[in-house]
């Protein structure tokens, strides 16, 4: 199986793929795509909902099937596309740290890598998170500590 830095391209490449398959106009859209400890791709995108409160994250979708299929998160990716068709990465927010920290701190999570935010930055979830609140119980999260 190839290794984990040579499955993130692919990864990203996923990603774009549901972007223009999914939304093949030029709208603004977005996706994302994680990479599994078995090298299998998910890939996901956020419905439309009325009330917008209501809104998921691109990766609650590829999250919630790693977690039926039983494995662990190794890297995780979300971009957004704009009418040009320039791609950005999209850090994982707040709520989407909190879902990939149970899968540990050395996840990979895509970071802008360009102040236009159109290259990719590969940075450990401990990075992303240098202060993870839950280290204060290390029984909870043996990994983070």
């Amino acid at each position: 199986m190839p290794t984990v830095p040579d499955r993130l391209d692919s990864t990203l490449a996923e990603c774009r793929n549901l972007i223009a398959t999914r939304f093949p106009s030029d709208e603004s859209r977005g996706a994302a795509a994680v990479l599994l400890d078995d090298g299998t791709i998910l890939t996901g995108t956020s419905p439309d909902f009325l009330n917008s409160s209501t809104t998921l994250c691109h990766e609650a979708e590829p999250y919630c099937a790693a977690f039926r299929l039983d494995r662990r998160i190794v890297a995780s990716v979300c971009l957004h596309r704009f009418e040009d068709g320039r791609h950005v990465v999209l850090s994982p927010c707040g709520v989407c740290r909190e879902r990939l920290a149970g899968h540990g701190p050395e996840v990979l999570v895509a970071v802008p890598g360009s102040s236009d935010g159109t290259e990719v930055r590969w940075v450990t979830l401990r990075e992303a998170l240098p202060h993870y609140w839950l280290t204060v119980i290390p029984e909870e999260v043996p990994d983070w500590v």
